[in-house]
Formats: C-alpha cells, sequence, structure tokens
C-alpha cells in the first residue's frame, strides 16, 4: 500500500479544513450550521471508518488485481485519453451505486448513515461506513474487469473521495453554470435533502450529467431541510450503524411468502413501514433527557475524538511495522472510545463501566508488553479498590456527566 503513509494524515487535514469551515460560518453569522451532537456523530462514524478499512483495503486493492490479471476483457493502455475515459466510467459507476443505495433496502441500510445527519457541512461528508465500502468495492469490480489498471481506479477513487467531500459544504458561493457539468456543492445538497421535491436526485458524484441522462436531476430553488424524512432519534453509535438492519429483520419477520420476504430485503425503502423504527427505537434505547451540555463535558469528548485521531494517525503511519497486538489495541481502543462518545452524547450511565474496559485493556498491553501477563488481573483488583475508596463512580458523574436538563 503505496499511498499509505498519504493517508496517514488525511484526518488532521479534514480537521484543519473543518476548523476553516467553522470560521467562516462564524464570520458569516451562520453557526446554526454546525450542532456540537450532530458533529461528534458525523466525526465518530468517519473515523471508524478509516479505522476498519486500514486493515481491509488491502484485500480489495488485491481483488482488483485479481480480477484484472484474470479476467480483464481488453488491454487498456494508459494515456490522456484513457484518463478521461476513467473518470467518466467511474462517475457512471459511481452514479449507478448511488443510485441503487437508495432504491435497494439492502444498500440502503449501509448508506442510510451518510444521510442521518440534518446539518450539510464537511463533517456530514464524513459519515461513511465500512459496510458502504464493502459494497462499493464489488461496483467498482466493474473497471478491472474491463481493463482499466488496478492503479488507475485506485488513483481514480482518490480523487472521488477528495471530490465528493468538498461538494459537502454550504460555504461555497453558488456558480450556477458549473451546474451544467459539474456536481457543486448546491447539487449536491439537494441530495442531501428530506424535501418531497429534493428526494432521490442527484446521484452523481462528479458529473451532472448521468442525472440529466436518466431523470434524476435537481437543481436547487429552495434551501433545502437536510436530513431523513423519518429522523433517527438517537446519537447513539452502535444504533446509527445496524438500526436499518433491525428494521429490515422486522420487515422480513412479519412478511409472508417468498416474495414479500425478498421485498423485504431488496425491495424499495420506499415501501419501509413507517412504524417499525419508533417500536425498534422504544424496544432498544432508553428515553434520552433533553439537557444542554456544559464546556467540561464538551471538552472531555473533544478529548476523546482528539484521542482517536492521534491514535489513527499514527497507527496508519506505521502500519506495515506494528505488531498484531499493536493494531489491535488500536482497534480495541478507538472502537470503545467512539461507542463511549455516543454513549456519552445519550446520557447513558452505563458508559462508566466502558471507561473501566478501556483502563483495563490499556493496563494490560502494557503488562503484556513488560512480560507480566500474569498480573492481567491487578487492573481489575485496583479499580474495585479505588472505586470502594474514592467513590470513583459519583466523581464521574458530577464531573463528566454534567448536564443542565431543559
Amino acid at each position: 500500500m503505496e499511498h499509505i503513509h498519504f493517508l496517514a494524515f488525511a484526518m488532521p487535514a479534514f480537521f484543519l479544513f473543518v476548523y476553516i469551515e467553522f470560521r467562516l460560518a462564524q464570520i458569516r453569522k451562520r453557526t446554526g450550521l454546525f450542532k456540537y451532537e450532530s458533529s461528534v456523530s458525523n466525526i465518530s462514524i468517519g473515523i471508524a471508518e478509516r479505522l476498519i478499512n486500514l486493515f481491509i483495503s488491502a484485500s480489495f486493492y488485491q481483488l482488483y488485481y485479481s480480477i484484472y490479471n484474470n479476467y480483464r476483457l481488453f488491454d487498456i493502455s494508459q494515456n490522456v485519453a484513457v484518463w478521461i475515459a476513467l473518470i467518466l466510467a467511474t462517475d457512471f459507476v459511481w452514479y449507478w451505486y448511488h443510485r441503487l443505495g437508495h432504491e435497494v433496502n439492502f444498500f440502503w441500510a449501509a448508506h442510510i448513515v451518510h444521510h442521518h445527519s440534518e446539518e450539510f457541512n464537511l463533517t456530514a461528508a464524513a459519515r461513511i461506513t465500512t459496510f458502504q465500502a464493502i459494497i462499493r468495492t464489488g461496483f467498482w469490480c466493474i473497471l478491472p474487469f474491463l481493463g482499466f489498471h488496478p492503479n488507475m481506479v485506485i488513483t481514480m477513487l482518490l480523487v472521488h473521495g477528495a471530490y465528493s467531500f468538498f461538494t459537502h459544504t454550504q460555504m461555497a458561493k453558488r456558480v450556477k453554470w458549473l451546474e451544467y457539468v459539474f456536481v457543486t456543492p448546491s447539487v449536491h445538497g439537494v441530495h442531501h435533502a428530506s424535501d418531497e421535491k429534493y428526494l432521490d436526485k442527484n446521484y452523481g458524484d462528479m458529473f451532472t450529467f448521468w442525472d440529466r441522462l436518466f431523470g434524476t436531476y435537481q437543481q436547487e430553488e429552495e434551501q433545502p431541510n437536510y436530513g431523513l424524512t423519518h429522523p433517527l432519534k438517537s446519537h447513539s453509535f452502535l444504533w446509527q450503524h445496524f438500526h436499518y438492519y433491525f428494521e429490515i429483520y422486522e420487515l422480513w419477520k412479519r412478511s409472508k411468502g417468498f416474495s414479500n420476504r425478498w421485498k423485504a430485503v431488496f425491495g424499495s425503502p420506499a415501501a419501509m413501514d413507517q412504524d417499525i423504527r419508533p417500536l425498534l427505537e422504544k424496544r432498544f434505547l432508553q428515553e434520552r433527557p433533553r439537557c444542554r451540555h456544559r464546556l467540561k463535558f464538551r471538552n472531555y469528548l473533544y478529548l476523546q475524538l482528539g484521542l482517536c485521531t492521534l491514535v489513527l494517525s499514527v497507527v496508519t503511519y506505521f502500519f506495515n511495522i506494528l505488531s498484531i497486538e499493536d493494531k489491535w489495541l488500536a482497534v480495541l481502543l478507538i472502537l470503545i472510545t467512539l461507542i463511549n462518545c455516543g454513549a456519552l452524547l445519550e446520557q447513558r450511565r452505563w458508559v462508566y463501566y466502558l471507561e473501566y474496559a478501556r483502563i483495563i485493556l490499556i493496563s494490560n498491553y502494557f503488562l503484556y508488553k513488560l512480560n507480566l501477563a500474569e498480573l492481567s488481573w491487578l487492573p481489575v483488583v485496583v479499580l474495585i479498590l479505588a472505586e470502594q475508596l474514592f467513590s470513583l463512580g459519583k466523581k464521574y458523574q458530577r464531573l463528566v456527566l454534567q448536564v443542565e436538563r431543559i
């Protein structure tokens, strides 16, 4: 993976651009474009996707090379005309992958996470799940099958990823004549809207002519309302990833006969029974108190996201020389921390025990590195004693779960 060191700086660069956008929003008196809970949720999902893809992207590349070496239809050279053809081909495949992601329940389950955010800013671009990355890899396999070299395909996918990042903003001035050819922030903002006239429109990533050709183009006419038509009532890291799979399963259980059960999985999301999500939320989620987060609480969450970003960047940069134990520690530490962030936003009291799990994990890692694995019980005993002597739970509730009820 030759570009691995380059990707190590992707997350820091992401935060830099988000900060620039945030400052511009402040200068232009549009601070409502950013909401604390939503931004934390968006960034958490983006960190998880980068982390997991770090481990599985190599298999994606190997798949491309295997298809190219054994099954390609044509021997396509590498020149300017071919690169232009690849740009068009990639966007064409992207269009259909994206469109099917909205029209097929099973694909929508992976893509819906990207549309949860009711704010349209650069943090929303981070809302990509590993499930979605796996599904779209299947579509990208068409390109090496046709005969485009995997190196070209990988390069073009990086270009697409960078381009689409900058279409998730409201800070760019609208240039209407560009929209005849290119996807702009205004064009993609329509795609993220929940207004009836904007639903299921503008699937292209770089170019608008596919949408115009297939009848799915819609220009911005009124200011869009962003998010889902039926908003998710949770910032839980886990629930955001898996709720729609639960909804599909619930619909599948209710359906009778092979045809109806097939439609439950591969039918249109528009046909999903709308009483299922409230039922599942009542079953699996606690009522979330309406509250205002204080500065100490916010700073604690910022610290955790900063820790995740630092660990992810270091692991990415040194990925090829880290031991398997180091990598597993990073994965577990980051995932526990991201689940922690979502639980804190939801004000779940059990998050305190998740903090214990994180401390025990880190402690046992260092004991293992020091050849003291037989003392793995020690952190547990120390924490139990500390809890009894210093009432850590009460201090945690006062200092961390510090909110003002509304």
